[in-house]
This record gives C-alpha cells, structure tokens and sequence, in this order.
C-alpha cells in the first residue's frame, strides 16, 4: 500500500478527487484520508501560491511515498483539456539583470551561466494524457505579453504551485507528478474564463489523478 498525498490549490479542485469519500482531519490545511485502490490516499487544501504549496508538501509529504498535485492552469498556446506535467519550473526565480531577468532552477545559486532550470516529474505509467512543461509562478498571468516571455521558457501551461511541490519533492527525497487541465489562455479574459471553466476543469484533472491512482 502506498501513501500517496494530494495537494490542490483551491476547494473546487480537492473536492473534485474522489468526491464524498474519506474521514476529515483538523489541522492548518483542510485534508481528507481515505483508501482507494490500495492506497492511502491524503488530499490537502494547499490554498494558492508556491509558499501554500511547498508548505504543505514539507508538513504533510515527509511520510508519503508519492507526492501529486491535481488542479487546474492557464494555457501558454495549448489546447484545452488534462495535461501530464512531465517538467516544471519556476519562472519568477532567478535574477534581475538591467533590461533581463534570467530563470535559475529554483534553489540553486541566481548567478553565473544558469542550468536547466525545470525539475522533471515521475514517468508517465501510461495514461495516454499529453505532455507538458508547466511554469509556476505567485502571479495569475493574464496578459499575452507575459504568456509570450513563459512560452519561451519552452512551457505551454502555467500556473502558481507545481513547480514548488516539485522543488519540495526534491528536497524530500520523493517522486512527484501532477496533472492539470485549461481553464483559460492567459489572456485578458482569463479572469472571467477560469471562474467559468473552474468546475469543469477541476473535475477532468481529478478523474485522471483516480484513474492515475489505479495504475500505481
């Protein structure tokens, strides 16, 4: 049996995993346990942005086997629908030069010739989903200017947590995957397009994240 804890950014998105299953546990984050498939499965309420995000992961993720995030993004060209998030990045980490910010990978040194800076996730068991780069960041992107500048990190989804969840699976020693699916196109209509899409959104994320669950 494997622990495996799964984090979501916002109440719509952990309510949508298995939904109506488990016991509740108080705490500083809203989590839910229960058994599925052989697993004992713990889905965290994180809240928004990386400091949520890695937080949760550090208190909660030190007994997991595996760490996940499911949830919902912003689309940098991509087309709608579940993405497997095989790499991800920081893309607000690194260091501001006259008229350039240049992207570390987050933790290491800002200066010097930066490295690769994505942290790459678990292998895809076979999910058939397709694959992309995620950028995360503490800022909803909303502007076609600044999903321009991340597209040329060589991402096609963007969003404010996986990259910290990432960043703190290294540094405990643990596997991590995530799965996420479009709510908008990080332009300015984002705002009103994810409140609409959030529901719809959130639920095909976690039906890939149970279906994920069975395959382990």
């Amino acid at each position: 049996m494997a622990r495996i804890l799964i984090l979501a950014a916002l109440p719509e998105e952990a309510d949508a995993l298995f939904p109506a299953s488990g016991r509740h546990e108080a705490g500083p984050f809203a989590l839910r346990h229960l058994v599925a498939h052989g697993h004992d499965l713990s889905i965290a309420t994180c809240g928004l942005g990386k400091v949520n995000a890695a937080l949760a992961a550090g208190l909660l993720g030190a007994e997991a086997d595996l760490l996940m995030m499911s949830g919902t993004c912003g689309a940098l060209g991509a087309a709608p629908g579940a993405y497997w998030l095989a790499e991800a990045l920081q893309h607000d980490y690194g260091a501001a030069h006259p008229g350039l910010f240049r992207r570390y990978r987050a933790g290491e040194w800002p200066m010097g010739e930066p490295a690769e800076a994505h942290i790459s996730a678990m292998p895809d068991p076979g999910l058939g989903l397709p694959h992309a780069r995620i950028a995360s960041g503490d800022s909803f992107v909303a502007c076609p200017d600044a999903a321009a500048d991340l597209r040329s990190l060589g991402a096609t989804l963007v969003d404010m947590e996986v990259g910290a969840v990432a960043q703190a699976a290294a540094r405990l020693g643990k596997p991590w995957a995530a799965i996420k699916a479009v709510t908008d196109e990080a332009n300015g209509d984002s705002g009103g397009d994810f409140q609409a899409n959030l529901i719809r959104a959130a639920r095909l994320a976690a039906t890939e994240i149970e279906r994920l669950v069975t395959m382990l």
